[in-house]
């Protein structure tokens, strides 16, 4: 007997395939792909199929600028239902007493909470001289005037080599252009926030907004001193907690830890760690719920009512006692995986992980990210580079490797498999060397990476994703796992 997913997926993409097949070929071979990839990429999990379901239908149709009961269109009933249902079980799951879930992405969620913040704490002079100018437009100097206008608002963030975010402040994003920012960072000794510097460096520069979280730091961040040291310097606190939302909502952190109690103001994806759809949403004190509110038309323009719908379907799961389950795995497996990487003498940074990730440095190696991200990956172990405290090869080679385990854990492996896996990384590294003196090319024997992506396949094959979904004829597998 044919179950109720695998119909309605074969049949989604027969429908597809009569318009176009190019498109529902590609489709089809992402599930393959995915179901045979060892995916290591810290931002990236597996939504369940009733989360994939909620976005493929008519809401897809509807304009509906506007919050609830408050639409610049007619005939907005239903959305109002979605994003209602969605906003509860926001509310809900992380403890918060608003919730807006509107953002399309995580970084408009982030510009949503910035104009917020301004609208709240600036009183903005007249600002015609820039209206209707493009962002590209305005040249460095008028950035500095305009961010004058604004009376000089400056942002205080996590490093980009510590582990920060783009969009906390740097200058190739909007939020590089908007604020006058500065870094705090790590202790170079044990790779820890150094609370003692972070406050110094708040009393000297007086930051209108300091921002807490991260998407390359392997620790727990305690939220409750941050807080703190923006009391004491008169700054709004914000925490981008995109990257470990789903241990918030599972419970793994919790007291200082839990970034809801103490921010004025929370950022998040729904994917990643928390495991809904690509999109964003915001956490809010009641005093900033009225400028969040006005994210359609202030920094958004028409929410995608099909994607809310697959949030509020997700932040349901994560209301449900094994997703706390699944979020304490989630730790047991970094750990796990960082054990193994140390016992096999790979270098980590901060020496370990409280969190979903774990941090190579792979200098040790003789090699930079590019090539081990590179070389692992012809191995059939996906991850991504990423930049270490003070890293000599910058942003884009880098001297890291960032591995996180939220996929695999939803896939049901453990801790004796994270050991494995170890291995695996291990051999690839001690196998590869940089080559011409290049940053990005290196040597790798085919016959190695062929040997350890053989084992890759050997080690998911216990493990396997959506098995609820069969896109042949004769499918009826029913659900075994999380993504069941």
């Amino acid at each position: 007997m044919v179950n109720a997913e695998s119909t309605a997926f074969r049949a989604a993409l027969e429908a597809v395939r009569a318009v176009e097949p190019r498109i529902a070929d590609a489709i089809a071979k992402e599930l393959t792909d995915q179901r045979e990839s060892l995916k290591l990429i810290a931002s990236e999990n597996y939504a369940s199929p009733a989360v994939l379901l909620a976005m493929g239908n008519w809401l897809s149709d509807k304009y509906a600028e506007g919050t609830i009961g408050r639409r610049f269109y007619a005939g907005c009933q239903n959305v109002d239902t979605v994003e209602s249902v969605a906003v509860e079980h926001a509310k809900a799951l992380f403890g918060a007493p608003y919730a807006y879930v509107q953002p399309h992405s995580g970084i408009d969620a982030n510009l949503v909470a910035y104009w917020a913040i301004l609208a709240d704490r600036v009183e903005v002079p007249h600002l015609r001289k820039f209206e209707k100018r493009q962002v590209n437009d305005l040249s460095d100097a008028e950035w500095a005037q305009l961010r004058a206008a604004f009376g000089n608002q400056r942002m205080l963030g996590m490093s980009l080599d510590a582990g920060g975010h783009l969009t906390h402040g740097f200058r190739p994003n909007i939020s590089g252009k908007m604020f006058d920012q500065r870094s705090y960072g790590v202790d170079t000794a044990t790779g820890l926030i150094d609370y003692t510097a972070l406050r110094e460096t708040a009393r000297e520069f007086r930051p209108l907004v300091i921002v807490g979280g991260y998407s390359a730091y392997p620790r727990k961040v305690n939220f409750a001193t941050i807080r703190e040291i923006a009391d004491e310097v008169g700054a709004t606190f914000m925490v981008d907690m995109a990257h470990f939302a789903g241990l918030v909502a599972g419970k793994v952190f919790t007291g200082d830890f839990d970034p809801v109690p103490h921010a004025h103001i929370v950022t998040t994806t729904t994917h990643k760690s928390l495991r809904g759809p690509r999109g964003g949403a915001v956490l809010a004190q009641p005093e900033l719920a009225d400028q969040v509110d006005r994210g359609c038309p202030m920094v958004l323009g028409g929410p995608l009512s099909h994607v809310m719908a697959a949030k509020a379907v997700a932040f349901a799961e994560a209301r449900r006692p094994e997703f706390a389950t699944y979020a304490r795995q989630i730790v047991t497996n970094a750990q796990a995986l960082a054990e193994g990487l140390l016992s096999r003498g790979v270098k980590l940074v901060s020496g370990g992980t409280d969190n979903h990730l774990v941090l190579l440095d792979v200098h040790p190696f003789g090699l930079t990210g590019r090539q081990a991200e590179q070389a692992l990956l012809d191995s059939g172990v996906v991850t991504n580079r990423n930049a270490i405290p003070q890293d000599p090869n910058g942003a884009w080679y880098t001297s890291g490797i960032r591995i996180g385990t939220p996929a695999l854990t939803s896939r049901g492996l453990g801790a004796a498999e994270m050991d494995q896996i170890a291995e695996l990384i291990h051999t690839v590294l001690t196998g590869t060397a940089p080559a011409d003196g290049s940053k990005a090319k290196y040597r790798l024997d085919p016959a190695l990476a062929d040997r350890v992506g053989k084992q890759a396949t050997e080690l998911l094959a216990p493990f396997p994703l959506y098995p609820s979904v069969d896109l042949d004829e004769g499918a009826g597998a029913e659900p075994t796992s999380a993504t069941g």
